[in-house]
């Protein structure tokens, strides 16, 4: 592993500390700290220490070079794969995770839901692409491990923040753009530029592949790269049918005169999408494609996407959908295939783009018999300011706000009847509620399980 730390807690014997000033934390802080602990050269931008120190300009830029010049060639080794996009990224990187195990390549995956190695979860990371010191160790530790292939989901902010400085890519997929971190980027111009920086970052033949249904998909298009397409429109990649239920979907694509059926567990149209930029990603890197269209029917989402629990002839569904558009596509994917009543539970999280609050109002009591809007992670904001930014604007009394989300999903669960749907939204995977700085355990699935198991042990009825 790499012998520099920018946490002074990790600091053993032998290490270079880097002092990042973070926006809540500056390392310059913790320096006696890391000496203590066995720091033998500190970085930092200004100070003097008892170790032999370096000052530079910007520190943060400083690691990001030196990492790059002394450690980028030996990633050469990984055949690195980056999905960026708003929606999409975590199933689809998932997805051809679990893909390559089933073909027998060593494999880890980098994102959203953690660090897996070869089947293994290894451990949760705090944001969707790590930093860049944190992503160099991971990718050494793949070396470490005979990784070949890395399957990374790249955040619009590790691309502006630079946390890839000297990573290359084998191949790069765009998924979409919809609303969301205006909070960070302020327009959706800025969020796009971000994305396309993946795309000057391929190494290789340059596989870009790019959804040709998506907004801002012109922004991706570099020259040089081998820009591949796919979606519904007429693409090199073109689905010309598709079905779906809930319990799998199927759908045809055409590609080079020929044309593939696929049958998947995944329900709803976005999907689709999802398991065809897959397919397309191995089809591309020479995979046998009779081997590849053999295995996606094993294929299953990741924990917290469209996870089905079922209750008495009802059904609850929890998923990670926290932006507009991720909301619109499971609601009218559920629609799909739903016999009674769809109930949506819903919040918006706090300090966050706070734009997007009414249209997610306005699109669950649209698409949905009644809702219930409740907190995600509030942060330090009210939750009732939260709640009364998301209902500004609607006309109709087909919703209810229950602060409290324990108490917002026992409500949505005593509200089924006979073929219902619960779709409890925003934090999918999540165990834990963000209020103020602090974490606090909280879990969808488990509420949500634990309820309907009480419910039917006593023989509660809908």
């Amino acid at each position: 592993m790499i012998n520099i730390k920018t946490d002074s807690r990790k600091v053993v014997k032998g290490d270079t500390f880097v002092a990042i000033k973070g926006y809540t934390v500056d390392g310059h802080d913790f320096i006696e700290s890391a000496i203590s602990n066995g720091a033998v050269k500190i970085i930092c931008e200004h100070g003097d220490y008892s170790v032999p120190t370096l000052r530079v300009k910007n520190t943060t830029k400083y690691l990001a070079e030196y990492l790059k010049d002394n450690y980028s060639k030996n990633l050469e080794k990984l055949k690195i794969i980056g999905i960026t996009g708003t929606n999409g990224k975590t199933t689809t990187c998932y997805l051809l995770y679990n893909a390559l195990l089933n073909l027998n390549r060593k494999v880890a995956y980098i994102g959203t839901i953690g660090f897996h190695l070869n089947g293994k979860m290894v451990k949760e990371l705090p944001n969707t692409t790590p930093d860049v010191l944190e992503m160099y160790n991971l990718l050494y530790e793949c070396i470490d491990n005979g990784v070949e292939f890395v399957v990374m989901e790249v955040s619009s902010h590790a691309l502006s923040l630079n946390r890839l400085c000297g990573i290359s890519f084998d191949v790069a997929l765009f998924t979409n753009l919809t609303k969301d971190h205006l909070d960070y980027h302020k327009t959706l111009d800025a969020y796009s530029d971000a994305k396309h920086i993946l795309f000057t970052k391929l190494k290789n033949n340059k596989i870009a592949i790019i959804n040709n249904d998506a907004n801002y998909k012109e922004k991706m298009f570099v020259d040089g790269n081998n820009n591949i397409t796919y979606g519904f429109s007429d693409s090199d990649y073109t689905v010309t049918y598709f079905e779906t239920n809930s319990k799998f979907t199927k759908f045809k694509f055409e590609h080079n005169s020929s044309e593939y059926t696929v049958v998947s567990t995944l329900s709803g149209k976005h999907n689709v999408y999802n398991v065809l930029s897959m397919l397309i990603i191995l089809f591309e890197l020479k995979f046998d494609v009779t081997s590849v269209l053999k295995i996606i029917s094993d294929l299953k989402a990741p924990s917290g996407r469209m996870e089905k629990y079922y209750y008495k002839g009802n059904t609850v569904i929890i998923d990670y959908a926290h932006t507009p558009d991720a909301e619109f596509n499971i609601i009218t994917a559920t629609k799909e295939f739903a016999k009674g009543k769809i109930i949506t539970l819903i919040g918006c999280g706090g300090d966050r783009d706070k734009t997007k609050r009414p249209e997610m109002a306005r699109i669950a009591t649209q698409l949905s018999d009644f809702s219930i809007f409740t907190s995600d992670n509030p942060r330090t904001e009210n939750p009732q300011d939260i709640l009364n930014d998301m209902i500004k604007g609607i006309s109709n009394n087909k919703y209810i706000e229950i602060i409290d989300r324990k108490d917002a999903i026992k409500y949505g669960i005593d509200m089924l009847k006979e073929n219902d749907i619960l779709l409890i939204l925003g934090k999918g995977h999540e165990d834990y509620q963000i209020v103020g700085h602090e974490k606090i355990h909280l879990s969808d699935k488990e509420i949500a399980k634990n309820y309907i198991d009480y419910k039917l042990k006593n023989n509660v009825h809908p």
